[in-house]
């Protein structure tokens, strides 16, 4: 590959330690990774049955190296200066999805299984191999609930951003659950439609739409007020594996083992582009391989004007929203997932052989047109847009039909 000045770096990778008491052979991929919602932590599933927290932003000592390498006097300096330390979350099952959510702060009067009356605190959900959803308050490692329901594997989980500690998993036996843990944990709903495994699950930031992806061609776009389908959103010509929305809520992203992501406007459905993950056979050595392509991955950045993705064709790609081809590469090795940093400029990715990498990602100063189209879509659906008395160039902005 060219250098490009955007170009994303390797600035880390951990390797997870050798479990003791589990087979290691059990499993050894990353299939989530997760930034804490104030950016101050990360976790990963460690390829077995651990998962390890981190505070953010990493030690100097940590870059190019892994978590393994760590040395003791540098933990022993992180402890002098009262600096967070590292944690292990043992969860007794294989782990495949994470999601972090703000535990709101408990007023005097109240009882609160998670944090001490006037201190706000952060919980980490897990979703493991046996169906069930531990629930862990990240600064005392404390298990909060086990969430029992699901009766496969739980493959991917979202929290409400708003706080109010609403949870969807997603599951391979093709239901979505909704818990309330305001409620102690309280199974609010099941969701049900797919016919295949469900892969992903995405909750809106407005809160109004939940977006779920199965091992089939369509996703499907759900209310998070009354929990009924919406639509379907057929396009891709195989399974949809990831989905995510745009921090405004105007936009969706879908990525398929077909090598597309369809960006949609989810309000009316319509496909507004589609990315396609052409081979760039200068770049990696594809040798027989049929689907090397096909799309493990895929997230908006937190300005909401760039994409990052994660094929099997060892490349993770930098798209701009107004183009259809990736304005950055970076060669990796076996990509299963990644994620922004919530503040911009990095990105970190999950792999196959349970490693985590972190990168850099191009740190955008929005201009103000931009700005303001965000203010006004994070209130504004699609048919207020076009029923507003304004310009059609205008609506046409609005709406992401131009850039």
């Amino acid at each position: 590959l060219s250098r490009r000045p955007e170009e994303p770096v390797l600035l880390a990778e951990l390797k997870p330690g050798r479990p003791q008491r589990y087979d290691w052979k059990s499993s050894c991929e990353t299939w989530s990774v997760a930034f804490s919602p104030d950016g101050a932590w990360f976790a990963w599933s460690q390829g077995h049955c651990v998962v390890k927290l981190i505070p953010w932003p990493l030690e100097e000592a940590e870059l190019c190296k892994t978590s393994e390498r760590k040395s003791r006097s540098s933990k022993a300096e992180a402890r002098s200066r009262g600096v967070a330390k590292e944690k292990t979350l043992e969860c007794g099952q294989i782990v495949w999805g994470l999601a972090f959510s703000a535990w709101p702060v408990a007023e005097a009067g109240e009882t609160d299984p998670a944090c001490a009356v006037g201190l706000p605190c952060l919980i980490l959900a897990t979703g493991l191999n046996d169906g069930q959803i531990k629930v862990w308050e990240v600064q005392t490692g404390h298990l909060l609930f086990s969430l029992l329901g699901h009766q496969d594997v739980v493959r991917d989980l979202s929290f409400a951003p708003n706080g109010s500690l609403i949870l969807v998993s997603a599951s391979r036996d093709k239901t979505l659950r909704v818990w309330d843990l305001s409620r102690d944990g309280r199974q609010v709903q099941v969701l049900s439609g797919h016919v295949q495994w469900v892969y992903c699950c995405s909750i809106s930031p407005d809160c109004s739409m939940l977006c779920s992806a199965a091992g089939e061609k369509s996703a499907l776009l759900w209310s998070m007020r009354s929990y009924t389908l919406i639509r379907r959103l057929e396009g891709h010509q195989s399974s949809v594996v990831s989905c995510d929305f745009s921090p405004d809520s105007a936009l969706l992203v879908t990525a398929s083992y077909d090598a597309c992501v369809i960006m949609w406007d989810p309000y009316t459905g319509e496909q507004l582009r589609t990315l396609r993950h052409v081979p760039l056979h200068s770049a990696v050595d594809y040798s027989s391989e049929v689907h090397t392509s096909s799309l493990r991955s895929v997230c908006f950045s937190p300005e909401g004007l760039y994409l990052a993705t994660v094929a099997d064709d060892r490349l993770l790609r930098i798209w701009a929203l107004e183009l259809r081809s990736p304005v950055a590469f970076a060669p990796m090795t076996n990509g299963l997932c990644c994620m922004y940093f919530p503040h911009g400029g990095f990105i970190a990715t999950g792999t196959r052989d349970g490693h985590v990498q972190f990168w850099t990602a191009p740190r955008v100063l929005s201009s103000l047109k931009h700005l303001c189209r965000k203010a006004l879509r994070t209130f504004l659906t699609t048919y207020q847009v076009l029923a507003l008395p304004i310009p059609r160039k205008l609506k046409e902005f609005l709406t992401y039909r131009t850039f």
